[in-house]
């Protein structure tokens, strides 16, 4: 039902005996892949580096406001929240700019995937140190305005993103020039016995008078040259008819029909770990500046913040599981299981920790184990295919947007009642170890799979 992402990335060339065959992409691991990296690079600096750098104007809104820190939380976590679910401004970039590095690249997903995700980490080290200053300067508010101004670069990285080539038909009768069929996207190309694409197998019934068009506009040198603009007018807008139905079908059937993604159960159980994971990763972005406030550190983190190196070592930390995911002796679901065991355990001891370089310590770990999240779209992919990996993805980022809409706000409110964060960061722990869980599902799967495998060659044998 999933086209592998072995089957992608082609397009179609005529040969001498006008059979289809499929030819690789010169764009695919290389080219314009490359700018799509550089692209969703710096959509990553934009969106999640401002984003995870939030936790400066939290300490500035609660000085200026005296909210509790469950109130003054929800404007943080709403920002990121609403980036993730409802895709409002830069929400609108942050999926593309994922989904098409994927697209882009075949042999070494996760290696590009890394790459592209390391502008998080480098985005909310620039980030902080621009509104420290920026908030020291000229106050939070003009911070904001000066911090929205950059972000407008947005706009150029969008320009850089592009859909692959379309490929060629046969040549039309009498010599015609060959005319170009409508761009066939990466996961869409899936190959057969005959090189027959999965599109042609669905194609709706409209498509033939789109065929049809062609073919007389091919034969249109006997018609009358008034004729011409007619027929390009009506081709043009068959066209585009068989596309928006073509596509509200595919939404439609993705989310909703036969095979919905929702039927594939170990994606429900990713989607649930998404639901648990996020905001124990979230929360010490929004909480440690005034966590360190609180232990009198404030001179200390101020020569180098804690978030600071979380958000460095998270690149190297994308970087080399990236690398390390890509071997082909290593099973890229194990180095996702590894890195979150990691990570939640070191949630449960960032609330032992009471001096900065012991804080230092835990942070730098929780900044390289959290460099999974460049394995996300891999996982996805593998779970759900390349063909479904947009709406996939989509919805595996709003569930992470769900719990960084709840989380940090939570941790606020356990603090307001209890006066101290230790018990924030022990309960979000405790619902990470139940995000895992559902992760655990998959190799669980497998193993009951393998040993019934052998069990019945045994019986055969």
């Amino acid at each position: 039902m999933y086209a592998s992402h072995e089957d992608v990335g082609y397009d179609l060339e005529d040969d001498p005996k006008a059979k289809k065959v499929l030819k690789p992409h010169p764009d695919i691991d290389g080219g314009w892949a490359w700018m799509m990296i550089l692209s969703s690079f710096f959509v990553h600096i934009l969106v999640m580096g401002s984003q995870m750098a939030l936790g400066v104007l939290n300490v500035e809104w609660l000085e200026e406001f005296h909210q509790s820190r469950g109130l003054t939380a929800w404007v943080s976590s709403l920002s990121m929240g609403i980036t993730l679910i409802v895709g409002l401004g830069s929400g609108m970039a942050y999926l593309p700019a994922v989904v098409m590095v994927g697209r882009y690249f075949q042999k070494r997903r996760a290696l590009a995937q890394g790459l592209s995700t390391t502008g998080t980490g480098f985005g909310t080290f620039l980030m902080t140190v621009l509104l420290k200053y920026l908030c020291a300067e000229y106050g939070w508010r003009n911070a904001m305005f000066i911090q929205g101004a950059v972000s407008l670069n947005l706009c150029v990285c969008g320009a850089l993103m592009r859909p692959l080539s379309p490929g060629k038909v046969e040549n039309c009768p009498r010599g015609e020039e060959p005319s170009a069929v409508p761009a066939y996207s990466a996961e869409s190309v899936k190959s057969g016995p005959l090189g027959v694409t999965e599109e042609q197998d669905r194609q709706p019934e409209n498509e033939e008078n789109v065929c049809d068009l062609q073919a007389q506009e091919c034969q249109g040198q006997t018609r009358p040259r008034k004729n011409g603009c007619a027929f390009r007018v009506l081709k043009t807008v068959s066209q585009l008819t068989v596309r928006v139905q073509k596509g509200f079908g595919d939404w439609y059937s993705g989310y909703f029909g036969a095979a919905s993604l929702f039927t594939n159960h170990m994606f429900v159980a990713f989607v649930f770990w998404a639901l648990f994971a996020y905001s124990s990763f979230v929360i010490p972005f929004i909480h440690l500046p005034e966590i360190v406030s609180l232990y009198n550190l404030s001179e200390q983190n101020d020569v180098f913040p804690l978030t600071s190196i979380i958000a460095i070592v998270h690149i190297f930390g994308k970087v080399i599981l990236g690398a390390v995911a890509d071997l082909p002796c290593i099973s890229v679901w194990n180095v996702f299981l590894i890195a979150n065991f990691t990570l939640v355990f070191s949630i449960f001891l960032l609330p032992l920790m009471h001096t900065y370089a012991s804080l230092a310590v835990i942070c730098a770990l929780i900044g390289f184990s959290s460099g999974y999240f460049s394995l996300m779209p891999v996982v996805t992919e593998d779970l759900v295919g390349t063909e479904h990996l947009a709406n996939a993805y989509g919805i595996i980022i709003c569930a992470n947007g769900i719990s960084a809409l709840l989380g940090p706000p939570f941790a606020g409110w356990i603090f307001d009642i209890t006066q101290k964060y230790d018990f924030s960061f022990y309960i979000c722990g405790l619902l990470y170890m139940v995000g895992i869980l559902f992760l655990l599902i998959q190799p669980c799967v497998q193993m009951v799979e393998q040993s019934r495998r052998k069990y019945t060659d045994g019986a055969h044998v």
